[in-house]
């Protein structure tokens, strides 16, 4: 008898104690965020990637979105490698998010991490597509993308591409996909150098490089300024803007081959379903805003949102359009 009442009350303590903990995580859930969320840039200060999320926090904190802090973290190295095993290493939490483009995919195809986009990140959305550009300093003697082919045609190693990503990543994967599309042939005889950090746009003002695979937003500036001048832009048609509008397409030169780089933000994996559906719906919102709209426009990004879902679904079918140009071009993993 007395066994049996100690048994009753050691399970109603267990009952009570499960009811507990099962309130406190409903209030968990209900009052998500309650603290400072932190917003990660897989590369350094001035860096495309550090741009956008610093653009989305300034965003969220103007429109009144989120009321928590949103502290920005630069995690630069590795064309992303850092920056996935710090996502790693915070699997589980609510509290930390990153922006992140079709490296999250390339840096596991080409064998710089064993971490993969699927299993270690848990993407919430995609926010914008960018495109890429190929730049070159004003006083360069290309006048067109044409021009550069032709002389890849002739000696694929006499022209030194310099990118913003590492060896085998974006803005690598970029510029191959756009000379295969012109006829050059033997495209890893093309010499490449990654400047991550945003150190591309210095080596190729100061004559390091010969031309720069980047992204337009990145170099918007400089060509304002006629500093640059960008042979061409990879999206299918003329971008807006008022200097941007005059850049044009690679298939204006002939050249029927685009590259969309894309930008969402990914949580660690097996971050809360709660958390995921906050940011989600919340992220929806802000691209709703004249705020976020503004932006956009500044910087030349197209907006296209994609929640978690939908996301996740077209990383799916990228990642393998990434594994098949890799595997051409002998770049991934073996």
């Amino acid at each position: 008898m007395i066994k049996r009442k100690a048994f009753l009350c050691l399970l109603a303590a267990v009952i009570g104690l499960t009811g507990c903990q099962e309130a406190k995580q409903a209030e968990t859930e209900r009052k998500y965020p309650l603290e400072a969320i932190e917003m990660v840039a897989p590369a350094g200060n001035g860096s495309g990637y550090d741009l956008t999320i610093r653009s989305i926090v300034q965003c969220l904190e103007n429109t009144g979105l989120v009321s928590v802090p949103l502290p920005v973290t630069n995690k630069p190295g590795g064309g992303g490698r850092i920056n996935m095993e710090y996502l790693n290493e915070a699997r589980g939490r609510n509290n930390v998010l990153s922006i992140f483009s079709p490296p999250i995919c390339l840096i596991n195809l080409n064998g710089s991490t064993d971490l993969n986009y699927a299993e270690d990140t848990t993407p919430i959305a995609q926010l914008v597509v960018d495109y890429g550009c190929f730049a070159v300093r004003a006083d360069s003697p290309y006048q067109n993308l044409g021009e550069v082919m032709e002389e890849l045609k002739e000696s694929p190693e006499s022209i030194l591409v310099g990118g913003t990503s590492s060896l085998g990543s974006m803005d690598h994967i970029q510029f191959l996909k756009i000379a295969r599309a012109a006829g050059v042939e033997n495209l890893k005889s093309i010499r490449y150098d990654g400047f991550e950090n945003g150190g591309g746009v210095t080596q190729l003002m100061g004559g390091r490089v010969d031309i720069l695979s980047t992204g337009i937003s990145d170099v918007v500036g400089l060509v304002e300024s006629g500093d640059i001048r960008v042979l061409a832009v990879t999206s299918d048609k003329r971008l807006e803007g008022e200097v941007i509008s005059q850049i044009p397409t690679c298939r204006e030169q002939g050249i029927d081959a685009g590259f969309i780089t894309w930008r969402g933000l990914f949580g660690p994996g097996d971050m809360p379903e709660y958390a995921v559906k906050y940011w989600e719906d919340v992220l929806k919102e802000m691209t709703e805003t004249n705020e976020w709209k503004a932006t956009c426009r500044k910087y030349g990004w197209t907006m296209e949102y994609k929640d978690h879902e939908q996301f996740t679904e077209f990383l799916g079918q990228v990642n393998e359009e990434y594994r098949e140009l890799l595997d051409e071009v002998g770049l991934s993993r073996q």
